[in-house]
């Protein structure tokens, strides 16, 4: 069956596409949103009930291998050593992010000029500025104006309370003299835009029943339908269609029922993360197409990255807060930039957490031999419960062309259609940068009182953040889509979400997703009577 064709069809309702329907519904353009996935419902969130945190293993699971919802794909990532986590559904990642909420720095638009590796963004830091700003007045984030770590500015609202951890954490830092700062958070100290603030449930990443954490379903959705931005849910795309002239027609998906639809659109903007999007792409084949669409360069699925991670964790002799309040406190970027002293390029943050919850402390403790079965159990546990501070390195990941996201031959949706296949390397460059940030990070947990150094290195289910694969970039050869998002083969399809990013930096991505989000559709609006030129 086929739709009234709109004016831009969206796809997906995430961080990305949630920005973008907000920032195009002043123009008064019929604008659709297609999301696979469900509008949440706060009440359901694990946090009401008190299986919250054996939930996060079942239907609340980061993984969708693991969570299996009826909205949800299967992913094949036999073939790494990171496995991917998404969420699908309005506000899609952000629904189980911890919220973390960095810009990136100057420098990482141009690390091949300052270190010679992969490529410079087509864009700077300066460009995305006010869009940085704009998403965090949109999203409601929460910190501290003043970090040296970067250029001026304001921020939305007062920190997030630092608690014992994060107060041993800046003792230690001022220990070793190294750079530590409030981390920026997409959550609510204030009451901010209807929404009530936080009040330390601690559940952040199955959801916020409160609504106090920044989820697009809460914050730009919102605005977004109430000025006409129409969302259709349980809608899976299967491809992009193409007319005659090489412009992009439409979608093809099944709606709830599972029947066969077409949407025809003047724009469609892809916005389904660096997986979802070079999945849809490669499954979008025609006579002009044969190798997906958008892919005359060949790179649609190349230059995956995650962003490795290594997770640390000490047990201190008092009791501390790791149940209470979100679990991210603070940061530091003492090793952010190249160092001519390390045998890596680029660098990391260190992001500092509060520590385990009751059940995550019984796992941790069972799973590592600190806490035995039977005889001494409880004695085990009582010394462990509430006395684990953490923290996480995360690290810059270089693009590799050989790191992909193509269609598994076999194995498929239940719609039939092809599930991605992950195949990533961790580079040398990386692993030295693991083994660097634990060492530093053991020196932290140390001067901040902490023994028994409990490490996971890269953190096995940590692909949280997919970006790359659809480079952006001026030159067609070497890049999938223009320096403002538009497709270089196909002149009314835009890609907005983390595939575009060229370089990952060494922070959490969804503010500059959301930030060139929201500048891809200030160019379109700046450019509507010549659009497709």
């Amino acid at each position: 069956m086929a739709n009234d064709s709109v004016d831009v069809l969206i796809i997906g309702a995430g961080a990305s596409g949630a920005a973008m329907a907000w920032s195009l519904a002043e123009t008064r353009m019929h604008i659709v949103c297609l999301e696979q996935g469900d509008w949440m419902n706060p009440a359901e969130y694990p946090s009401t009930g008190m299986d919250w945190e054996a939930r996060a293993f079942t239907d609340f699971s980061i993984s969708p291998n693991a969570r299996k919802r009826d909205t949800d794909y299967p992913i094949n990532d036999a073939n790494s050593p990171i496995a991917v986590a998404n969420f699908n559904g309005v506000g899609g990642g952000t629904v189980l992010y911890a919220g973390h909420f960095p810009r990136f720095h100057p420098s990482d638009f141009r690390v091949h000029s300052l270190d010679g590796v992969a490529d410079d963004w087509p864009i700077d830091y300066e460009t995305l500025e006010p869009f940085y700003a704009e998403n965090e007045r949109m999203m409601g984030v929460s910190g501290l104006s003043g970090d040296p770590a970067y250029p001026a500015k304001q921020s939305v609202m007062p920190p997030l309370p630092m608690g014992r951890s994060g107060e041993m954490f800046g003792n230690a830092f001022n220990q070793l003299g190294w750079h530590w700062w409030p981390s920026d958070t997409a959550i609510a100290t204030t009451d901010y835009d209807g929404r009530a603030r936080c009040i330390n449930l601690g559940a952040c990443g199955s959801g916020c029943a409160q609504g106090a954490k920044g989820s697009t379903d809460v914050t730009y959705w919102p605005h977004a339908t109430r000025a006409g931005v129409e969302v259709r849910t349980r809608c899976r795309v299967r491809e992009i269609t193409v007319n005659d002239e090489g412009m992009a027609s439409g979608a093809i998906y099944y709606d709830e029922n599972g029947d066969e639809q077409f949407q025809a659109a003047e724009v469609v903007v892809l916005a389904c993360n660096g997986v979802g999007t070079p999945r849809i792409l490669l499954n979008s084949t025609s006579t002009a197409f044969p190798n997906g669409l958008a892919n005359s360069s060949g790179l649609v699925g190349r230059n995956l990255m995650f962003h490795p991670y290594a997770n640390l964790q000490g047990i201190v002799d008092e009791p501390v807060d790791g149940y209470k309040g979100p679990p991210l406190c603070l940061w530091s970027q003492e090793f952010y930039e190249t160092g001519s002293d390390r045998d890596f390029v680029r660098g990391f943050t260190m992001e500092m957490h509060r520590g385990q919850r009751v059940v995550g402390t019984a796992l941790r403790g069972v799973f590592t031999g600190r806490i035995p079965w039977g005889e001494g159990h409880h004695d085990a546990y009582r010394r462990m419960f509430n006395r684990i501070i953490g923290m996480s390195c995360i690290c810059e990941d270089l693009p590799e062309e050989h790191n992909t996201v193509t269609l598994d031959p076999e194995l498929k949706d239940a719609h039939g259609i092809p599930a991605p296949r992950i195949d990533y390397t961790l580079s040398e460059n990386s692993r030295r940068m693991l083994d660097f940030g634990v060492a530093r990070g053991s020196e932290v947990l140390k001067a901040a009182g902490a023994g028994d150094i409990m490490v996971e290195s890269p953190i096995a289910g940590g692909g949280w953040h997919l970006m790359g694969t659809a480079r952006m970039g001026t030159d067609p050869a070497r890049s999938v889509v223009n320096e403002w998002g538009r497709s270089h083969d196909v002149r009314n399809l835009f890609v907005i979400d983390g595939s575009i990013f060229v370089t990952s930096a060494g922070v959490n991505p969804t503010h500059t997703i959301q930030a060139l989000a929201l500048y891809v559709a200030d160019q379109m609006k700046k450019r509507l009577a010549n659009l497709f030129d």
